[in-house]
């Protein structure tokens, strides 16, 4: 008998690749007329643009459109007080879904644990800081593939910090600057899971 090699793994795809909802199509228009009523585009181009971003499939050609505009980041997000949440007893947990993302975010693990899910906010922030104390039960981030974080701020203390992202930031996308400290229990901050992925497909597929 010929032994059998076990199948490869998938190679994950690149955050280019991945398939583009309609609320990612809908942030490009938004940022292209922005553009257009600053002046850094003319109608004409605005209406080339418009009509790629409706059209596009991935986040990469979304990112194409958008590549040579500053980002317009919402005051009324900028102005928003800090999210504080404090795991306690029982754990908190902010997402999976829309909620509003501040500039500043805190999360105190406590005895319960701190959940943060950014895989279905819309945010035009060019910079959010998380500020993750792990403490006893450990604080979990997750974000989506087309944003990066910076975690040279973060004191990993005695739990430690698991940083499981890439560094493929599209245009347009958020950095999450994450600071704190790892306690006890730790820090995580990752993309999607496998069974998270399938829930996001689900979502887009009924918007």
């Amino acid at each position: 008998m010929t032994a059998q090699h076990p199948e490869p793994f998938p190679r994950p795809v690149p955050s280019g690749e991945l398939r583009a909802s309609h609320d990612d199509r809908e942030a490009v228009v938004e940022q292209l007329r922005d553009a257009a009523a600053e002046g850094r585009i003319d109608l004409d181009e605005l209406d080339s643009r418009l009509e790629q971003a409706l059209t596009s499939k991935t986040y990469g050609e979304l990112a194409i459109l958008t590549a040579d505009l500053p980002m317009s980041p919402s005051s009324a997000a900028e102005n928003l007080p800090p999210l504080v949440l404090k795991g306690g007893m029982y754990g908190a947990s902010r997402g999976p879904g829309r909620w509003e993302v501040p500039g500043h975010v805190i999360a105190h693990a406590g005895v319960g644990g701190v959940s943060l899910d950014f895989t279905r906010v819309e945010c035009r922030l060019a910079e959010v800081v998380v500020e993750a104390y792990g403490e006893t039960s450990g604080v979990t981030i997750v974000i989506p593939d087309s944003w990066a974080t910076d975690t040279t701020g973060m004191d990993p203390g005695f739990g430690g910090l698991k940083d499981k992202t890439t560094p493929d930031r599209l245009p347009g996308t958020p950095l999450i600057r994450l600071t704190g400290s790892g306690g006890m229990a730790g820090v995580v901050i990752r993309h999607p899971n496998k069974r998270e992925r399938r829930k996001l497909e689900g979502n887009a597929s009924r918007d």
